[in-house]
């Protein structure tokens, strides 16, 4: 700088400040800017860091515009302002500068600030340093920093999702589209497991990188994962030589895959082994410290993963085994219809619950169809459901009618020592009248498939779930009828069919419908169907389906049988009763006396009701002979023989069985030992 222009100036009077000779060592400048004067001092230390000469700097900071790009002269210029306007007495910052040959460097500045007594700044004192070193190597540091973060959120990551891994699959998949291993450089793996004292490939690639001969290995044989299983010790391979010098057997076979370096580990978990993963690199030469603890930590927490998934499938092929040991065999052939029945398990370890279904063959045409399922998602429920199947049958094919078959389930669910309930649904189909008697236990309706694909619920009375409905006493099932008609299908299913995640009941049956309504026309094909829709919605539940379809053309069997229970004060079940009465007449051949047979039937139940104590059953059959017969009886409980007498003068009572004499061709009373049965019989038209 010129003397002559700074002795013209007022500065003050220790201007410039001298510098503690501790900067000069530690390789700092300093500088003294006046900023009444404009006029900034530089020692000689401080032109080095810019690169200046002294008799190229006039003591102006514009001559250091040169060294200092626009873009950080602006942001310093900038900082300094806002620290001047501010009140602060530092500030300090990190820029680029150009050296004389062009390249960049990194400058260190910090400056003090000095203010006179009204605070006015008068003047900055600071130091400048070369802070491309510092910065390098901090930006080194934080590299390091950044990529121990990066790997370590990359297990933490992996982790997570293997978290959610159900089976040994899961865990593979995960592997093998794991952000991860791509982040690790990994190109490939592959992983073994341990089986009766071999090792099972359970994953490899990429495609084409299977070696012939190494899907089933011994632990004794020269292969690296045999190695790491043997002395459960991690091997870094670090370059194709040691590659080709420790596993000669194995090297030929991969060459061609381009692999510089591997890593495998054994997979432990509880102190033995289970396995071991193989990780394959393309590009890399040698681990570091890091990348290896890195890698056993992630060896470490796939173990975890393996035998959780490992124990998860043994759990749950335990529960499905014992819930498929409880389910029917096989299904028995029923003439007249087509049956289709599905068990879908849930998907969750143990998580398998008591839903059943059931065909029981029944005298007379008819067969049983069941669905059930017991509270619950565990071998427990399955365990129960097993013995509810049993009893269930065993009821039906005893001949008690469907309200009697559930009200003694119920009880007897009652008094098995378990805390358990269940909800049934129990559908007896006469397949020569199409009369379907329908009794429901707290479970979801039915559905029917008409014969153009149409899908609707069947709405119907229900009463309370078996076990429930004895301890409170409710054991009066309401009976349920529905025609059948040919090519129609019922349909039965437990709710993990329409409970669905994120929906309600409404919109499950909607699926359900639309599913039937668009399905294969095949019944087994149209099963397979349903439960690959559950499986497509996430259903998490298990689930069982039954359905049933009425041949398009089936013979009147000689010895159809209906039977209903009519109890007093339940004028459903007489409805009921006159349903299934007038559909028998029609399916075997008697239209032409269904008038008769109603109305003799009609008072037969009436006279029962009105002068016993109990209810009554009614039993329409076929009875064959010389002539074909149809035969009502109607059982109640007392020993009181009716009569058949003139009616009275008001003409109110007395018609009953003068009526049925004039209608039937033949009628009698039986006594019983706990009751007696009154029946009448008609001749069918065209069989006499």
């Amino acid at each position: 700088m010129d003397d002559r222009a700074a002795g013209s100036l007022s500065l003050p009077d220790d201007w410039p400040a001298h510098p503690d000779l501790s900067l000069a060592l530690n390789r700092m400048g300093s500088f003294d800017w006046d900023l009444d004067s404009g006029l900034m001092h530089m020692d000689d230390p401080a032109l080095d860091v810019f690169d200046l000469r002294p008799d190229e700097y006039d003591g102006h900071p514009a001559t250091l515009a040169p060294r200092v790009p626009a873009d950080e002269a602006v942001r310093l210029d900038g900082m300094v302002a806002q620290a001047l306007k501010g009140g602060r007495n530092t500030y300090g910052a990190y820029f680029r500068r150009t050296q004389r040959d062009g390249s960049l460097c990194w400058t260190h500045t910090q400056g003090f600030i000095r203010r006179d007594g009204t605070g006015r700044p008068r003047r900055i004192i600071g130091i400048v340093r070369d802070a491309t070193q510092e910065l390098a190597e901090s930006t080194t540091r934080r590299t390091a920093d950044d990529e121990r973060r990066r790997r370590t959120s990359l297990v933490e990551g992996t982790t997570a999702a293997l978290a959610h891994a159900r089976t040994v699959k899961d865990v593979t998949e995960v592997l093998k589209s794991s952000r991860g291993l791509a982040d690790l450089g990994a190109t490939s793996l592959v992983m073994g497991l341990l089986e009766s004292g071999r090792i099972h490939l359970v994953a490899d690639g990429p495609e084409g990188a299977f070696v012939q001969g190494t899907r089933y290995t011994r632990t004794d044989e020269p292969y690296p994962m045999s190695e790491v299983i043997r002395t459960l010790t991690p091997r870094f391979i670090e370059t194709p030589e040691d590659f080709a010098a420790s596993y000669p057997v194995l090297w030929p076979h991969i060459s061609h895959l381009g692999i510089t370096a591997a890593a495998y580990m054994p997979l432990i978990a509880q102190a033995r082994p289970i396995g071991a993963l193989g990780l394959l690199y393309g590009n890399k030469a040698g681990f570091t410290e890091d990348e290896r603890n890195l890698l056993v930590a992630l060896g470490s927490s796939i173990a975890q993963s393996l035998q959780r998934a490992m124990l998860y499938e043994q759990e749950h092929d335990l529960a499905e085994g014992l819930q498929q040991a409880m389910l029917p065999r096989r299904i028995p052939e029923v003439p007249g219809a087509q049956v289709a029945v599905r068990y879908r398990s849930a998907r969750l370890g143990r998580d398998i619950g008591g839903d059943w279904y059931d065909i029981i063959p029944l005298p007379g045409g008819r067969v049983g169809a069941v669905i059930g399922d017991v509270q619950g998602h565990d071998t427990h429920a399955a365990a129960v459901m097993g013995q509810l199947r049993i009893v269930l049958r065993a009821y039906a094919a005893e001949g008690h009618s469907p309200a009697t078959v559930m009200a003694r389930a119920s009880v007897f669910l009652h008094e098995l020592d378990t805390d358990r309930f269940a909800t049934c649904t129990y559908a007896e189909v006469d397949l020569t009248t199409g009369v379907v008697q329908l009794v429901r236990a707290g479970h979801i309706d039915p559905a029917l498939r008409g014969t153009d694909g149409s899908c609707g619920r069947v709405s119907s009375d229900g009463g309370m779930p078996l076990g429930l409905s004895a301890e409170f006493g409710q054991l009066a099932y309401p009976v349920n009828t529905v025609d059948l008609d040919p090519g129609q299908t019922l349909i039965l299913y437990t709710d993990g069919m329409v409970e669905l995640p994120g929906t309600d009941l409404d919109e499950g049956m909607r699926l359900l419908s639309a599913t039937v309504r668009d399905g294969p026309q095949d019944l087994q094909k149209l099963a397979d169907r349903l439960c690959e829709v559950v499986d497509e919605r996430g259903g998490e539940d298990d689930m069982a389906v039954l359905l049933l379809r009425r041949a398009a053309a089936h013979a009147p069997h000689p010895g159809g049988r209906l039977q209903q229970h009519v109890a007093q004060n339940d004028p459903e079940a007489l409805t009921s009763a006159r349903h299934m009465i007038r559909a028998a007449v029609r399916a075997w051949g008697a239209k032409g006396r269904a008038d008769e047979v109603e109305l003799a039937a009609d008072e037969l139940i009436t006279n029962a009701l009105m002068h016993t104590d109990g209810g009554a059953i009614v039993t329409i059959r076929v009875l064959t002979g010389p002539e074909r017969r149809l035969r009502v009886d109607v059982e109640d409980r007392s020993s009181a023989l009716p009569r058949r007498r003139d009616a009275g003068e008001s003409g109110v009572s007395g018609r009953g069985l003068m009526l049925v004499d004039r209608l039937a061709d033949i009628w009698g009373v039986e006594s019983r030992g706990n009751g007696k049965c009154v029946w009448c019989e008609f001749v069918i038209p065209g069989h006499r």
